[in-house]
C-alpha cells in the first residue's frame, strides 16, 4: 500500500492486477503522483485501515510483511508519567540465546552476558532521528550454558542522545511506534511463556511468570492476530467447531474441548483447564492463506486447532496419553 502525492492531495492505494485501488476498492490514476511513499496505519482513520484489510482479503493478496495489519504503539498515560522511560515491557523472562539471535536479525547491538564481566545493554541507533533506543535486560537465575546465562529479565526502554535520556513525548510518533514494536517482538518471540515444554523442564522459580504469560492478557501483536482470526474462521470448513474468545481460540474435538491462547499458543483442556503440551515438529499443518507473512504463531495456532478438531485421529502417543490422562496445570 502506497501513499501517492497527487495534485489534489495525498491518496493511499494498492496496486492490484494493473490498477491502483483506493481503500474503497475504486481505481484511480496514480501516474499523476509527484512522489510516492509507503503507507503506514499510524494516524490513519480506523475505517481506512479496516477497508484495506478487507481489500487484501477480497483480492487474495498476502503481503510480504505486516502493513495493513501492522501493530501500532502510542504513548500511554503511564509512560507520560514516567517521563523518559517506559516500563511497558518490563518484568518478562526471556531466553538469552534466542534474544541475542533476534537482536542481530533486527540490527540491535547486543553481546551474550555470562558469569564474567560482560554486562551490556541492547541498543539500536536511529540516525534519522539522531538518538539511540535502549532495552535494559539483566541476567537472572543460576543456569548457565558454556558460561552464558540462559535467561534474562527485562526492564526499561529508554531513548538517549549523547549522555542525555530523552522525554518520551519528544520522540517522533512513527519512530516510537516502530521501535516499541521491535521490543514487543523480542518479548513475544523470546519469552519463556511461549515454551510448551516449560511445565516439565523449566526452572521452578520462573513458573509463576510462565503461567501468567502463557494464559494472560494479549499483547498488541496477539490482539492483531485475534482480528485476523475473526475474519478468517468463518471461511474454514471446521468453523462450526471453532469459537473465538477474548484471549483464546476454543476448539471442539471429538474427545474433548480445548482452548488455545492467542499470544503463547499454549493449550488448556476444558472443563478443568488441564495443560496440554504439544511441541511443534517440523512444518505446521497446512493452514489457510493469511493476509501477511511472518507471523509463525498464527500459523501454529491454526495448525493446532486443525489437529485438535480431529483429536480422535491423533497418533502421537504422548499427546494421546495427555488427552486421556491429563496432568494438572
Amino acid at each position: 500500500i502506497w501513499t501517492y502525492e497527487l495534485p489534489e492531495g495525498p491518496r493511499a492505494g494498492l496496486w492490484v492486477r494493473g490498477a491502483t485501488l483506493g481503500a474503497d476498492g475504486q481505481a484511480f490514476d496514480s501516474s499523476r503522483a509527484t512522489s510516492v511513499r509507503p503507507w503506514h496505519p499510524l494516524g490513519k482513520p480506523p475505517e481506512e485501515t479496516a477497508a484495506f484489510r478487507r481489500l487484501l482479503q477480497e483480492t487474495q493478496i498476502t503481503q510480504p510483511f505486516k502493513q495493513a495489519h501492522r501493530e501500532i504503539y502510542v504513548l500511554t498515560a503511564a509512560e507520560r508519567r514516567t517521563g523518559n522511560y517506559s516500563n511497558r515491557f518490563a518484568a518478562h523472562v526471556l531466553k538469552q540465546f534466542q534474544f541475542a539471535a533476534l537482536c542481530r536479525e533486527r540490527g540491535w547491538r547486543y553481546s551474550l552476558q555470562g558469569a564474567f564481566d560482560s554486562h551490556n545493554t541492547p541498543t539500536l541507533g536511529v540516525p534519522a532521528c539522531n538518538f539511540e533506543v535502549e532495552f535494559d535486560v539483566t541476567p537472572m537465575g543460576s543456569e548457565l550454558q558454556g558460561g552464558i546465562f540462559l535467561y534474562l529479565l527485562t526492564d526499561q526502554v529508554r531513548f538517549r542522545r549523547g549522555g542525555d535520556y530523552l522525554a518520551l513525548e519528544a520522540i517522533p510518533e512513527l519512530a516510537f511506534s516502530e521501535l516499541m514494536r521491535d521490543v514487543d517482538l523480542f518479548v513475544g518471540v523470546c519469552s519463556v511463556g511461549n515454551d510448551p515444554d516449560w511445565q516439565d523442564k523449566g526452572p521452578p522459580e520462573h513458573r509463576r511468570y510462565w503461567v501468567d504469560y502463557s494464559i494472560g492478557e494479549l499483547s498488541q501483536g496477539a490482539s492483531v492476530r485475534r482480528e485476523v482470526l475473526a475474519k478468517l474462521l468463518p471461511k474454514l470448513k471446521l468453523s462450526q467447531r471453532l469459537t473465538l474468545g477474548e484471549r483464546f481460540l476454543e476448539v471442539q474435538g471429538n474427545l474433548k474441548r480445548y482452548k488455545i491462547h492467542l499470544g503463547s499458543g499454549n493449550i488448556l483442556m476444558l472443563p478443568n483447564d488441564e495443560y496440554l503440551c504439544i511441541v511443534p515438529k517440523g512444518t505446521p499443518r497446512e493452514v489457510p492463506r493469511l493476509p501477511f507473512e511472518g507471523d509463525s504463531m498464527l500459523s501454529l495456532i491454526l495448525s493446532k486447532a486443525l489437529l485438535l478438531a480431529a483429536d480422535d485421529q491423533i497418533k502421537d502417543p504422548d499427546i494421546k496419553s495427555q488427552i486421556r490422562h491429563p496432568r494438572p496445570f
